[in-house]
């Protein structure tokens, strides 16, 4: 159903994927908007080891969330910060997606409990952390990315 990879020796393995995904605060989200248009938009992330998803927090109404209800199938990419090899001008990026189909979750103990995962990405203080939990979890959902495939690659500029 999903594509071979085509340069297999560029593939990186199921774990660097996740390192990725694990690491990496921010991607682009995309799912089919109005009138069949692909919309993307970039968007913080948190990679739940314990069922293997995706989830990101969101408003309650908007594009998305429209289009989500429409289709729920997506995709999702994230890259590095890419590196140069000593001498060379030439970028090295590591990037990986992910398709799957997206889950809308309204309850509110899980957008207190993933969101607090997610700010830990950003910072470390606790007390902005719950003001902003406190202030805004009621107004948000969450989506979350249940993959069917990943797939990831080492791109070399040349």
């Amino acid at each position: 159903m999903f594509r071979e990879m085509l340069r297999k020796k560029q593939a990186l393995s199921r774990e660097e994927c996740i390192i990725l995904l694990k690491n990496e605060k921010r991607g682009v989200l995309s799912v089919t908007g109005d009138e069949g248009y692909p919309y993307g938009f970039p968007i913080n992330h948190y990679y739940n080891e314990d069922d293997g998803c995706l989830y990101f927090h969101c408003g309650k109404k908007g594009h998305k969330l429209d289009a989500l209800k429409k289709c729920s199938k997506a995709s999702f990419c994230v890259y590095d910060n890419g590196y140069k090899n000593d001498g060379g001008w030439a970028l090295n990026i590591k990037s990986v997606i992910v398709f799957g189909r997206v889950e809308i979750i309204d309850d509110i103990n899980d957008i207190t409990d993933i969101s607090r995962k997610l700010s830990y990405k950003f910072t470390s203080d606790e007390s902005y952390i719950e003001d902003e939990i406190k202030n805004y979890a009621k107004a948000a959902l969450l989506l979350k990315l249940k993959p069917e495939h990943i797939s990831g690659k080492l791109v070399k500029e040349s």
